[in-house]
């Protein structure tokens, strides 16, 4: 399925895209479609700087929020949500507006989904165990020696998707590499859809992102987490991984003072930003718009 009227918002967390998008979707008539893994999660409202409900009153928002943090989310169920979205017969004349930074569900939208195979609960919960015994580093080495293919696209440090490789190893036999190469239907026409990604300056961009998190936690985040903290959930769920989390928790637990825990969170969304405005610049091509701020 396919939908001529799209834009595609990209850019680094704290650029200003979802204002973008709500004054593009204002003047099209259009709806705006969650583009981001964290900003699917409940309870993670201010947190993961969902939409006001100032923002989602004003036009049709989709796929925000929608989902149990005891789920583990994942790209796929990403895609075959959007699907649904895109079925609905009121939205066939509606210009469709993805926004966020998770770039994984770009390449979905755009390329398609990779197929993968059905992951045996048992092979899962083993790689998980691993990860929580012997840390990425040492599960890095042991995927080098498995499937160097896999390894060599990933980052040492990055424990989920090296468990992911080593599960669809396991599972198939196959480098997940070799899976992903075998897309599946795109979503959205690149040709025809219009394609933003904002690049703003790195100095701005760090100072909006500290002033953004003073507020946050001033406006909630710290019941957001105590209530997420209630759960019980395992600290390998994605929505536990969420910048802050660990930050604030330790605010809760008095191990630290609510100041440090800011400072800590700011430097990790920095750095976090850092990473999404090089896979955009590395990743999106030259068919994408580069606005230095929206």
């Amino acid at each position: 399925m396919t939908t001529r009227q799209a834009i595609l918002i990209a850019g680094p967390t704290a650029s200003g895209k979802s204002a973008l998008a709500l004054r593009l979707a204002t003047e099209t008539g259009g709806v705006i479609v969650n583009t981001d893994s964290m900003q699917v999660y409940d309870v993670l409202n201010m947190l993961t700087a969902r939409p006001s409900p100032e923002d989602l009153k004003a036009v049709p928002h989709y796929l925000y929020g929608h989902v149990s943090p005891i789920t583990a989310y994942s790209t796929g169920r990403w895609h075959s949500d959007v699907e649904c979205v895109l079925a609905k017969p009121e939205l066939y004349e509606k210009t469709v507006i993805f926004v966020g930074g998770t770039g994984l569900y770009f390449r979905a939208l755009l390329g398609g989904l990779s197929a993968m195979p059905d992951i045996p609960a048992t092979v899962r919960s083993y790689w998980r165990r691993q990860d929580a015994e012997q840390g990425a580093e040492r599960l890095h080495a042991i995927l080098a020696e498995k499937d160097a293919l896999g390894a060599s696209t990933l980052r040492p440090t990055d424990s989920q998707r090296i468990v992911r490789a080593l599960e669809v190893f396991d599972a198939s036999g196959r480098s997940i590499v070799e899976w992903q190469r075998e897309t599946g239907k795109p979503l959205i026409d690149t040709d025809d859809a219009r394609k933003i990604v904002i690049e703003p300056d790195r100095q701005w961009l760090g100072e909006r992102i500290a002033s953004r998190f003073g507020m946050m936690m001033k406006g909630g985040a710290m019941d957001e987490v105590k209530a997420l903290l209630s759960l019980g959930l395992s600290p390998d769920l994605p929505a536990m991984r969420a910048i802050g989390v660990r930050e604030i928790a330790e605010v809760l637990a008095g191990r630290v003072l609510a100041d440090e825990a800011a400072e800590l969170a700011t430097i990790a969304t920095r750095q976090y930003a850092k990473r999404q405005m090089t896979w955009f610049r590395n990743q999106l091509g030259d068919d994408w718009e580069r606005l230095p701020y929206p």
